[in-house]
């Protein structure tokens, strides 16, 4: 159907010249103001081309009249932030950890500093609210295998645990009695029988009987006689409710079978000293933290028949 404008009688206006049924469209102008704004924006953009950097090339986008862009607007906000903090990190740097509390505007700084960091490097193990899951501590509460006290905190974080790489890292080894032959099935069974009596998961029996001279023979060593633990064999308490793997038989049977061996990152290397310090001050800020331990008392005695110890001098 060859095209032919007329104008429509009703409204006045020419219509664009197809039809299809019996329904023409009508070639209404737009409205002058609409044309207007359309127009501005053209301008706006042609001139935002100008200014800012826009127009994507090989090497990079044109850098614009300005010589503005979000990269380096972050820059300036970023430089800007850490002059801000400058005075509060350097004061924590030169802090040591154990006085952190004596100074409570300074901890509170080092807490909240900890806490970003937590988000950014360990919540994906110890989860959001540092609660843990299996084979991962939970940072809240008081049970603790190497210590909850600042300096210690402080010195996991750096070291990790059982990490290859790391020669100061923290380190236990508990056997694999079941797969190494240590213990037969049956004396792996009874083993797990004592252990779940005195965690006051089972009463006492003929199994948990016999498993509390294996207990002695091969455990105690590390766990204590009564199975409470030794932090300075990274062992846990057996006697309380809170399990790393789990407390039910079967993960009991799993784990002296064929023991754990859980590794944590050494962060040495991969974060200031000062950041973690501020992850011990936070994780320590949680709950479970404890205080720190007294000095170790200094030998005064002299031996018999000899001299008094030299005075120390003034500082």
């Amino acid at each position: 159907m060859a095209e032919q404008k007329r104008i429509d009688q009703p409204t006045g206006t020419e219509t664009v010249g197809h039809e299809w049924d019996g329904i023409e469209e009508l070639n209404t102008p737009l409205p002058r103001w609409w044309l207007w704004t359309f127009y501005a924006t053209i301008v706006f953009a042609i001139g935002y081309v100008v200014v800012y950097p826009a127009l994507p090339g090989l090497t990079g986008a044109t850098k614009g009249v300005f010589g503005w862009s979000s990269r380096g607007a972050l820059a300036e906000t970023m430089e800007a932030e850490g002059a801000r903090k400058a005075p509060i990190l350097s004061a924590i740097a030169v802090t040591p950890i154990e006085q952190l509390p004596a100074k409570p505007e300074l901890m509170n700084a080092a807490v909240q500093g900890g806490a970003a960091a937590f988000r950014t490097h360990c919540v994906q193990c110890h989860g959001s609210g540092a609660s843990g899951s299996k084979g991962y501590p939970n940072l809240n509460d008081d049970d603790w295998l190497w210590g909850g006290d600042l300096k210690t905190l402080e010195y996991t974080i750096t070291h990790g645990i059982r990490n290859p790489d790391e020669a100061e890292t923290r380190n236990s080894l508990m056997p694999a009695f079941g797969h190494d032959g240590i213990l037969t099935a049956p004396q792996v069974q009874d083993t797990v029988s004592f252990v779940r009596v005195i965690s006051g998961q089972e009463k006492q029996s003929a199994s948990s009987r016999r498993g509390a001279a294996l207990f002695e023979a091969n455990c105690a060593v590390c766990h204590g006689p009564q199975g409470k633990g030794m932090r300075e064999f990274g062992a846990p308490n057996l006697t309380d409710g809170i399990w790393l793997y789990g407390g039910d038989r079967e993960t009991l049977t799993q784990t002296i079978n064929n023991s754990r061996r859980g590794v944590m990152p050494a962060w040495r290397g991969h974060l200031s000293p000062t950041t973690i310090k501020m992850l011990a001050a936070y994780v320590h800020s949680r709950g479970g933290g404890e205080a720190t331990p007294p000095p170790a008392p200094v030998e005064t005695a002299q031996a018999e028949g000899g001299a008094a110890p030299a005075a120390a001098p003034a500082n």
